[in-house]
């Protein structure tokens, strides 16, 4: 199935163009025009998506999880068309897109299982005392109500399982929201294909069409009005800490300010305790190398930043960083503009005073090779700038020369993803020590392995303190991404016949 887009916006079932247009940058293959996103065009998808609200927001759980089922059916419906046109914009490998695919259906079946068990409504029943004294209590029921349209931005990195149809879309429309989205324009052609799935979702299950819309490119206007727009109810987000912030800084200084649910980022350090260290540091390095450079270091998990102790294993493990990663081929990156920015922070990373350089290479246009660096705890601590995200296949080990100054560098963190532990059986004893310290910088915890793989369950916890994310209390993946576009409604001595459905 070959697809050529037509690069229109899909507002609430009707296909529209504008009359200013912008064209792809493929990494291969042709490129295509699309029409630019207006802030008139954000005005109309909204006051859709909040005339759906009134009835897919009060639609049943059955109904919505055969909705989310069919979103599957059809992506998956248009499979190979998916991965050529996603292959030809971000230059992603057809593997790595057939496993993406996989995941953004199978987040989607998920979350309408998930609903369908109605655990997520968190439903409480306090019954009436009417003979308690000295006063009567009242019959007080809870349960979790959708909050009306949500905004979602597409993501750069991942152009299926974070964009038209990814996590944040699939647990807004889960919890009973209507969703616009603003597609990235890395991928438009797979925002529009993945669209076309959700519109004929839409038509075969009879759902309002203002429930979904994907307004395409735009400057800045376009987010600026979606984020502030009256009839948004919360926001998501993948992508930088400085347009994040910038989107987060906006929807706070609303009229009615709304919660705004940003993952922005994270240099995901990893610990390597003295015995593991010792005796399987080379082992460790091949795979942080392997882990280091997967899909380009275009991960939001990538773990760029490993922290050791001198001692035994110390030159076994950088030799063994060093050679593993100086195997590792030239990668396309999803744009230029991200290729720019990662030999713009090689050139910062190498300019710090104190760094040392194990493994460079030259790399221009589209391409990434990777880079090691080395520093000292020392200057770590001096050094904020050496903490900031390097958004490619870039490591810098951080030398400690004891455990007090691994803890030390520990409690220096900001936010993270996820922080992880490589140890064996004798080093539990530290790992006691540092784990608490990590508990309080990220979301998720690892031992002895590498967090570039995110499964999607309902135990995950995809965020962390700021700024890692703008909500340490919630995550983009796994089942409890749903409650992020939900909140608690109290309903006291309303009559039975009255009541919510699902309350009864």
């Amino acid at each position: 199935m070959t697809f050529t887009p037509h690069g229109k916006h899909l507002i609430a079932g009707q296909w529209i163009a504008t009359k200013t247009t912008f064209q792809s940058e493929p990494a291969h293959g042709l490129a295509h025009d699309y029409s630019v996103g207006t802030p008139e065009l954000v005005d109309q998808a909204c006051r859709a998506a909040e005339e759906a609200f009134w009835t897919y927001g009060y639609s049943s759980r059955e109904d919505r999880a055969k909705f989310l089922n069919a979103i599957a059916d059809e992506i998956e419906a248009r499979a190979e068309a998916i991965t050529q046109v996603g292959s030809e914009e971000t230059g992603l490998p057809e593997a790595r897109l057939q496993g993406e695919r996989g995941r953004t259906m199978g987040q989607l079946r998920l979350f309408a299982e998930h609903i369908l068990k109605g655990d997520y409504l968190d439903r409480r029943h306090d019954a009436a005392l009417p003979d308690r004294q000295p006063l009567p209590r009242p019959d007080i029921r809870l349960m979790q109500r959708p909050v009306g349209p949500v905004a979602v931005f597409g993501a750069s990195n991942f152009p299926l399982a974070f964009s038209v149809a990814g996590g944040d879309t699939a647990s807004a429309l889960a919890a009973g929201c209507p969703v616009v989205v603003k597609g990235h324009s890395a991928h438009p052609g797979t925002g529009e294909i993945v669209a076309e799935a959700i519109d004929a979702a839409i038509k075969s299950c009879g759902v309002h069409p203002g429930v979904f819309s994907l307004i395409q490119g735009g400057r800045r206007d376009v987010g600026q009005s979606l984020v502030q727009h009256p009839l948004i109810n919360a926001v998501g987000f993948t992508g930088s800490l400085a347009g994040g912030r910038a989107l987060f800084d906006l929807c706070a200084q609303r009229s009615e300010p709304i919660p705004f649910f940003g993952e922005l980022g994270s240099v995901n350090p990893m610990f390597f305790l003295p015995v593991a260290m010792a005796t399987r540091g080379a082992q460790i390095a091949e795979g942080w190398a392997a882990s280091l450079t997967m899909g380009a270091g275009q991960f939001c998990t990538n773990p760029g930043v490993s922290v050791i102790i001198d001692g035994p294993g110390t030159e076994a493990f950088m030799e063994a960083a060093t050679k593993a990663l100086a195997l590792i081929g030239a990668q396309t990156m999803l744009t230029d503009g991200i290729a720019g920015a990662y030999r713009s922070g090689r050139e910062r990373i190498k300019s710090t005073a104190g760094v040392q350089e194990l493994l460079t290479s030259s790399c221009d246009m589209r391409n990434a090779t990777p880079y090691l660096f080395s520093t000292t705890g020392k200057r770590w601590l001096e050094n904020e700038a050496l903490g900031e995200e390097v958004f490619g296949p870039l490591g810098l080990i951080v030398h400690v020369e004891n455990k007090e100054e691994m803890l030390s560098v520990a409690r220096s963190l900001t936010g993270q993803l996820t922080t992880t532990i490589h140890m064996d059986d004798a080093d539990a004893s530290f790992a006691q020590a540092l784990l608490p310290i990590l508990e309080r910088k990220a979301g998720r915890l690892l031992a002895n392995g590498f967090p570039t793989g995110v499964e999607v369950c309902d135990s995950m916890v995809h965020g962390g303190p700021y700024p890692a994310s703008t909500n340490f209390g919630a995550t983009s993946v796994g089942t409890m991404a749903i409650r992020r576009f939900l909140r608690p409604v109290s309903y006291q001595n309303i009559p039975h016949n009255v009541l919510p459905q699902d309350l009864l």
